[in-house]
Order: C-alpha cells, then sequence, then structure tokens
C-alpha cells in the first residue's frame, strides 16, 4: 500500500479562490473590504516572518491586513487597553494575538479581554466554551485546518475511532471536541498515556500533534488509516519534518498529510475564512 498524500498546498489554493469571490461580494454590499489586525508583541525573527505570511494571504485574498507592533516592554495593563480599543474599533473586524507572548505577559487576560465576535483564532473563554458546547463561532485554526482535510477528502468519521495525539489547548483538546462533534469515537493521548502503540494501532484516523520529530512509525499505524501531521520539528542538521516517519509509515496508511505542505499552508488561510465571517456577522441587523 502507498498512502495517497493529502496536499494542503492544493487545497489552500482553491480556499482562496472561494475567499476572493466572497470578500469581493462583502466589498461591492459594505464599501469595503473585511479588516484584519494582527497584535505582534515584541518577536524575533520567525515572529516577523509569521506576520509577513498573514499579511500576504490577506492580500492575495483581498482582506485589508495591518500588524499592530507592541514592545517587549508592554504591561498587562497597556495590552489590555490596546485589545479594548480593537474591541471597539469597527474596521477591525477580526484580532489575531500573535502568540506566545513574553513570558510576563498574560496569556489568560487575551482570551478574557478580546471580543469573541472579533477571536478569529477561538481562543477567548466564551468560543472555547461554546466549542465544548457544539455552538462554536470560531474555531482555532490549526484545529479547523485538520477537519478540513478530512472534510475536502471526504474521510469518514462517523462511528471510526480517532486517535489525537497532544492535549494542547489550541489543537488537542479542541481537535477532539470537533471530532466528537462529527460523531467519531475518540482518544486523546498524551506525554503520559502509557503504552501508546496500543492506541495509536486502533485509530482509523491518526492525528499527531505533540511536535515530536518522527515519533509515529509504521508498526505504530492501523494498516489502511488516515493520518494527520500537525507536527512541525526542525532537524538539529536542518529540514523540517513532521510527527511522523512519513516514508515508512506511507507504506502502511492510506493517506497521510506531508510535513511541510500539509495542514500548515491551511492554518491560516482558514483565519482569513474565519475574519470573513467575523465580518459578515459584524453587519447591523435591520
Amino acid at each position: 500500500m502507498t498512502a495517497h498524500m493529502l496536499d494542503g498546498r492544493a487545497m489552500g489554493a482553491e480556499i482562496k479562490a472561494e475567499l476572493r469571490g466572497e470578500v469581493e461580494r462583502f466589498r461591492q454590499g459594505q464599501g469595503r473590504a473585511p479588516g484584519l489586525v494582527v497584535m505582534r508583541i515584541g518577536g524575533d525573527g520567525a515572529s516577523g516572518v509569521y506576520s509577513k505570511s498573514i499579511l500576504r494571504i490577506a492580500d492575495e485574498i483581498g482582506i485589508e491586513a495591518r500588524v499592530e507592533q507592541l514592545t517587549t516592554l508592554t504591561s498587562n495593563t497597556t495590552l489590555r487597553s490596546a485589545l479594548l480599543q480593537l474591541n471597539a474599533n469597527p474596521a477591525a473586524h477580526g484580532i489575531l494575538v500573535q502568540m506566545p507572548l513574553p513570558v510576563h505577559l498574560s496569556q489568560q487576560l487575551v482570551a478574557e479581554t478580546i471580543a469573541p465576535g472579533k477571536d478569529i483564532d477561538g481562543i477567548s473563554i466564551m468560543n472555547a466554551g461554546d466549542l465544548f458546547l457544539g455552538a462554536a463561532r470560531f474555531l482555532p485554526s490549526t484545529a479547523a485546518a485538520v477537519i478540513e482535510i478530512l472534510e475536502r477528502t471526504q474521510t469518514p468519521l462517523a462511528g471510526k475511532r480517532a486517535v489525537v495525539l497532544g492535549r494542547s489547548n489550541v489543537v488537542g483538546k479542541p481537535l477532539a471536541m470537533m471530532l466528537l462533534q462529527k460523531d467519531a469515537t475518540v482518544t486523546l493521548c498524551h506525554s503520559h498515556t502509557a503504552n501508546l502503540p496500543a492506541f495509536t494501532r486502533q485509530a482509523d484516523v491518526l492525528i499527531s500533534a505533540v511536535g515530536q520529530a518522527r515519533l509515529i512509525t509504521a508498526e505504530m499505524v492501523k494498516p489502511g488509516a488516515s493520518v494527520i501531521d500537525v507536527g512541525i520539528n526542525v532537524l538539529p542538521g536542518g529540514g523540517i519534518v513532521g510527527d511522523v516517519d512519513t516514508e515508512a509509515v506511507s507504506r502502511v496508511a492510506s493517506a497521510l498529510t506531508p510535513t511541510p505542505g500539509g495542514v500548515g499552508p491551511l492554518t491560516n488561510i482558514l483565519l482569513m475564512k474565519q475574519c470573513l465571517q467575523a465580518a459578515w456577522q459584524a453587519i447591523p441587523k435591520d
């Protein structure tokens, strides 16, 4: 068996084409494009590259995006004030706070302050709670990218066993909730899970988001499973690999996302999709 490689770049191109038309329809109806603000506090070179990537994709789709830069010395009080100003700004339909924050700043404060209707990465307390209840407006973008891949490839989920590796608040936990809502039977594994291969070999859909290079070997995968690799790991000698040993697992799985080129290309595009959604929802109702 040779796994079908799930091309995130090709799917991303399809979604961008869909969004361009929808953004233009919004612009014609409202007289302006949807607006996105990326809040960046301090940040190294990698952080700057990420911001530029967001701006580039927004420009390709037609969304007006800008970066609001705060210094590394920003206090929690100043951060809260800046978020409240964006909450009140009608031109900012979507707000994305770039993570991770400097260590002295509170992610909890961001979750409590950002307006749920502008929280396009689903980190606010209300959006997280709504996800648990099955009524989320906005989803964490990486978890949403995984579901997008599964849906676009018509991967069966109802009644299937899905195993998620990693319990982060931005991928593992929300993804488990989203899979449950698709009627999958979900197991959430983590660093304290004993005998991990016993769980992974049961998975019809196996998703790894732990950030450990080539953790998933062929022996850990059920023949014919669909494997989604969320991990991005930089090797000591250079190069990027995922959590999955792609070459070996491709001989066992029926479908597999590559790294790079799988989940990653969809993540920022889905942020744009949710920014457009926020803009539509912000239109006053008569």
